[in-house]
């Protein structure tokens, strides 16, 4: 009788131990401050046992609970409410935020979308940053309009005619501004990645070579619909091939 009083107790110990440790699992989560962004560390993750953690320097934490426990944070010696394990939805994404304003290396960034602008935009905002460039004229004899309506001539104009130097650097200015939109044209029209899609060309020497060797001046890019760009982006491409064929064909001796 004495060894089956044994046997049944130590059946129920290992029953309750063994409910004890399946209950137990792991609450983990972030800890953000008031703005809800950044991420706040050295906070103590305690439940109702004393068992504690702190979070790490992009706020989580993971600590070891019961369906019965309930944990709090502190953070500068202050704690938050306690909360009933058996109350939160998802125990591994259980995050909060203090009421706490930190300001620390790492934080979290809002939804950002990016986007990509189009030759003509571009085009459109830097004609507006050099708009005075862009517009410059050489500086002639002009009338203008008193506030009283009486005409006569603009005596700016007839300053600015004789500011050479003046003159002179404007009208450079607007000469390389206007190249490099120039530039900037060819590059959107006759790109790599088109070149690479018709021709089949790999990244590398070979492509550089061919980029340099059939840029295509600006007056064509301008004036060249798709198809037609397309069809001169082929038939470079097969002529740059005949003459790579050329050059690694091995020379006859005389």
């Amino acid at each position: 009788m004495r060894i089956s009083l044994k046997i049944i107790i130590l059946l129920l110990f290992c029953q309750v131990a063994g409910q004890s440790i399946y209950a137990q699992f792991t609450l983990s989560g972030t800890v953000f401050d008031s703005s809800k962004i950044n991420y706040v560390p050295g906070v103590t993750v305690i439940n109702k046992e004393g068992r504690f953690t702190l979070t790490d320097s992009l706020g989580r934490y993971s600590l070891a609970v019961t369906e019965k426990d309930s944990v709090s944070f502190i953070f500068r010696n202050k704690a938050t409410q306690s909360f009933a394990v058996h109350t939160i939805p998802d125990p591994s994404h259980f995050d909060i935020s203090l009421r706490v304003n930190y300001k620390g290396k790492y934080s979290t960034l809002k939804e950002v979308v990016v986007f990509g602008k189009t030759f003509k935009q571009d085009s459109i905002e830097n004609r507006e940053t050099y708009a005075k460039v862009f517009d410059f004229q050489k500086p002639t004899l002009r009338t203008s309009i008193s506030p009283s309506g009486v005409p006569g001539a603009d005596v700016d104009e007839i300053i600015n005619i004789f500011r050479f130097k003046r003159n002179k650097r404007l009208k450079s200015f607007q000469l390389r501004l206007e190249k490099d939109e120039q530039e900037k044209y060819i590059n959107f029209r006759f790109n790599k990645t088109l070149v690479k899609k018709l021709t089949h060309l790999e990244e590398g020497q070979q492509l550089d070579n061919f980029m340099a060797k059939y840029r295509p001046t600006y007056e064509f890019a301008s004036a060249a619909d798709e198809l037609t760009m397309n069809q001169y982006i082929l038939n470079c491409g097969y002529q740059y091939k005949i003459e790579l064929l050329q050059q690694s064909a091995p020379k006859e001796k005389m």
